[in-house]
């Protein structure tokens, strides 16, 4: 079986070839797989292509910036062309759970601002059922964060505080974040995220739902299959 990491980066060069074009806005994905998105749209730049790209997280924006990749504030552009962005979890329609990176916030703006969402990733992100692989990241206010957990709770999962280095993990825009065990999955994702969402405290959940136009997946075989919304 082929090393993962070569999967990622075959799945992320493919999409990066297939539709970043000379001209465009293109949004910068976080993640181990769309690391490579981000080095691909790099030599694009260096050849002569005039791209501005919009980070989603404050590590993807130094990543970018050290191979020459112009950032843009995305208040200064009306939108973006085409995001390329990797997933924790994908389902057979193309529903997501994405913020194991912890940029989950700048993430689903930047999504919501693009007209192409296309997410890279090996086979071993793609699930049946969200939520049975991948715990579901939900950024919360940290005050009352514990009292937010809570509410978390009663929708039927398991929320852990995220921690780095014995402390709180804090995201780029200074918030906590839980992550959301579900026993049995998520049966119903919308009805979860709007659930989710009334939450007094939640700032954004990671159900990333009819939000991707197109999966770009790397399998162990080598071969690279394109799964369309």
């Amino acid at each position: 079986m082929p090393d993962l990491s070569n999967l990622k980066k075959a799945a992320a060069e493919k999409a990066v070839d297939s539709y970043v074009e000379d001209g465009m806005t293109v949004g910068l994905g976080t993640g181990s797989t769309a690391y490579f998105a981000i080095l691909r749209v790099g030599e694009l730049v260096a050849q002569g292509y005039k791209l501005r790209c919009v980070a989603t997280s404050q590590q993807t924006e130094d990543i970018a910036r050290q191979h020459g990749i112009e950032i843009a504030d995305i208040d200064g552009v009306d939108s973006i062309d085409v995001t390329i962005d990797g997933a924790d979890e994908i389902d057979p329609h193309l529903n997501l759970i994405k913020g194991l990176g912890g940029a989950l916030l700048r993430e689903k703006i930047v999504a919501a601002a693009t007209v192409a969402e296309v997410i890279v990733a090996d086979e071993t992100k793609l699930v049946e059922k969200l939520g049975t692989k991948a715990p579901l990241p939900v950024e919360v206010c940290r005050f009352g964060h514990g009292k937010t957990s809570y509410g978390l709770a009663r929708n039927g999962c398991q929320p852990t505080l995220r921690m780095k280095d014995g402390e709180p993990f804090v995201s780029d825009g200074g918030n906590y974040i839980y992550d959301c065990r579900f026993p049995d999955g998520i049966e119903k994702p919308y009805f979860m995220q709007s659930a989710i969402d009334t939450i007094p405290g939640v700032v954004e959940c990671g159900l990333f739902l009819n939000c991707a136009v197109s999966a770009v997946i790397a399998h162990s075989d080598g071969t690279i299959e394109e799964r369309k919304a």
